[in-house]
């Protein structure tokens, strides 16, 4: 198996740093013979037994020492210059963000990415024509106050186009149009999508819609707090009581390797990061885990002392497999995993102090989806409805995106005919088929949306299927990517890392981290999600080491006054329920209670048995008396009677003051 991942359309963090093959499965000798013998190299051997107990000495320590350390290696230094080491495991929105807050504070930072070129456009994804693909086309969204600062700091052109409308497609046909909402009188949320949508669904009745209602209360109340935000992760993942614009849509005008991570790739290097392309790393080793320090004596030469004090300082590695293959080791006094899942799931495999770290077990459960990418270069030029477009229902299970680039990137709008891409999620069904069978399923299916005038269906081509019959492909890429995106599903926001672990010196960034009340606003955006928790984690980090964090996080907008309102008076209205339901489990009898009322309840039994008894017996004395004794048994049951009503009575108060003082003890 080789990369674990190469494309997160979900994620925006690029190629994973992780390595496929642990580190344990080499078996060549360290580079460092001097640190595998038994004793100092002037003690020689006297005799053939001498020398067997020598070879048996060196084979027991080569077993006790991690099997990283027995590959061909070399040490690498961030820097030949003293400060505080960072190192960066993944590049993409995530891992740049990590690092440019780490090296604003101050820190010495490396960042290390399985791309050969990290932040730029590779050459792995080509085309028969010659012409490079950057897969997956990603949305920019209003919210993304962030990035939007990020292109401003460094001073390049706007990437980004305007924002567009979409169109949302079924099998049926086009389903509903979603506006450029800030172009519309603002109404109150959510009255303000309601109202300006009502005319845009082509098929969903106003019934229908209405029907949506009840979900008000728990769009409201979803991150009150933790314990809610876990009830309702256990039905759904994440629910958006958004503001109007918040729905609206902008695309990059190009590859965004080019136009923006390689403007910040520039500007990390001149803070003096260290990016390192094509490491693939397999093992992570935390500072404070390191137990042997002995053990690793062959990669402390920048140690300044040999003493035992000086090892037990020994910071943390990264171990990172070069292009040449020659494993590296980088030292790091804190290291931000900036990976996608399927990464982070094999650095766990590989790396015994991280799957041992409980918060960091959970995301081995946590599954992903396969992606399918194709891009088409056609000899027509088209008119498509929209040029962002929705699509679901056609292959089950799968949904998917698909664009015309012409329209939205300059690079293709010289173009003799369109180009287009679709992306299609959770694409399992569709990976199997041949390349020309995807090209053509993605033209007579996906393009065409069934779209025959015959049946009134508006369809995204103007003429519909048989027009899509006659288009040719010019040029095409398809390319398949297997556990590409992280799956989110009810339950699973609990097996997700947070951005501080319980491993002091080691952090985790990405759109994967644990989101719920108290962090960031920008839950289910993508690619703003990971650039904000790689500033989130960087400036942790920096502070972990001392250093004064500088990267600022714009929060989002906050929420409109009357959902504020809203909010605030279901958080009161729960409190008063928990109150409630406290109160009622207090004023239950305790165990010491409920043993004071059993003795309580034995002697009014034993007390209530006696005039019980009496009555009884009379009774029966009466079968067989004569008619003088009658009277005298008569008179001697309703004596017994009354003692028994007054003792219930006596019973009932006595059972009303016990419960008043049981209740006085609970208050």
């Amino acid at each position: 198996m080789h990369e674990t991942l190469v494309f997160d359309h979900n994620t925006g963090d690029g190629h994973a740093s992780a390595g496929s093959q642990p580190a344990s499965s080499s078996t060549s000798s360290s580079s460092s013979p001097s640190s595998n013998g038994p004793g100092p190299a002037s003690t020689a051997p006297t005799s053939k037994q001498q020398q067997q107990q020598q070879q048996q000495q060196q084979q027991q320590q080569q077993q006790r020492r991690p099997a990283t350390w027995r590959q061909t290696s070399t040490t690498v230094s961030n820097s030949s210059s003293g400060g505080k080491r960072a190192v960066v495991v993944g590049g993409g929105w995530a891992g740049f963000g990590a690092a440019l807050a780490l090296a604003k504070a101050g820190a010495r930072v490396t960042l290390l990415d399985a791309s050969a070129n990290p932040g730029g456009l590779s050459g792995t994804f080509q085309t028969a024509g010659g012409r490079l693909v950057e897969p997956g086309i990603k949305g920019f969204w209003y919210q993304y106050a962030n990035i939007e600062a990020l292109v401003s700091e460094l001073g390049i052109p706007s990437p980004f186009t305007p924002f567009t409308a979409s169109s949302f497609w079924s099998p049926d046909g086009l389903q509903v149009e979603s506006p450029i909402f800030q172009n519309l009188p603002r109404l109150p949320t959510p009255l303000g999508s309601f109202v300006h949508t009502a005319p845009l669904f082509r098929q969903l009745p106003l019934f229908d819609r209405a029907t949506a209602a009840p979900l008000v209360k728990p769009l409201l109340e979803h991150d009150l707090d933790d314990a809610i935000y876990d009830e309702y992760d256990g039905a759904l993942y994440y629910f958006a009581l958004a503001h109007q614009p918040d729905f609206d849509v902008r695309w990059c005008r190009g590859p965004i390797g080019d136009l923006i991570f390689s403007p910040l790739v520039s500007r990390l290097q001149s803070l003096g990061v260290t990016i390192l392309g094509g490491r693939r790393v397999q093992e992570v080793l935390p500072a404070h885990h390191i137990q042997d320090p002995a053990a690793f004596d062959n990669i402390t030469t920048n140690s300044s002392s040999s003493g035992s004090s000086s090892r037990a300082r020994l910071p943390g590695f990264v171990v990172a497999k070069g292009p040449d293959g020659v494993l590296e080791k980088h030292q790091a006094d804190v290291i931000v995993l900036a990976a996608g899942v399927p990464a982070l799931q094999q650095l766990l495999r590989s790396s015994p102090v991280l799957a041992a770290a409980g918060d960091l077990r959970g995301v081995m459960g946590v599954g992903c989806s396969d992606v399918l990418a194709v891009r088409l270069w056609l000899d027509q030029k088209l008119k498509l409805r929209s040029a962002s477009n929705v699509a679901a229902g056609f292959d089950e299970g799968v949904g998917g995106t698909f664009f015309q680039l012409d329209t939205l990137q300059d690079m293709y709008k010289g173009e003799a005919g369109s180009v287009l891409e679709f992306d299609m999620y959770h694409a399992e069904p569709l990976l199997p088929l041949s390349d020309e069978a995807i090209t053509q399923r993605m033209l007579q299916t996906y393009l065409a949306l069934l779209g025959d005038a015959s049946m009134q269906r508006a369809s995204a081509l103007p003429g519909g299927a048989a027009q899509a019959s006659s288009l040719r492909v010019r040029d095409s890429s398809v390319l398949r990517f297997r556990n590409a995106v992280t799956r989110f599903s009810p339950g699973s926001n609990a097996q997700l890392p947070g951005i501080s672990t319980s491993l002091p010196n080691l952090f985790v960034a990405g759109d994967c981290v644990k989101q719920g009340p108290g962090t960031h606003g920008c839950k289910g955006l993508s690619q703003e999600k990971a650039y904000v928790s790689g500033l989130q984690a960087g400036n942790r980090a920096a502070a972990w080491l001392g250093l004064a964090p500088t990267a600022r996080v714009i929060p989002v907008e906050p929420d409109e006054p009357h959902v504020t309102a809203a909010k605030e008076l279901l958080r009161v209205q729960r409190q008063l329920t928990q109150l409630r339901g406290s109160l009622t489990a207090a004023s239950r009898p305790s165990s010491s209670s409920s043993s004071s009322s059993s003795s309580s309840n034995a002697r009014r039994q034993q007390r209530r048995q006696e005039p019980a008894a009496a009555v009884s017996s009379g009774a029966s004395s009466s079968s067989s008396s004569s008619w003088l004794g009658e009277a005298s048994d008569s008179e001697r049951r309703a004596q017994a009677s009354h003692q028994l009503r007054g003792l219930m009575m006596s019973e009932v108060a006595e059972q009303v003051a016990e419960q008043e003082l049981e209740e006085r003890q609970a208050l």
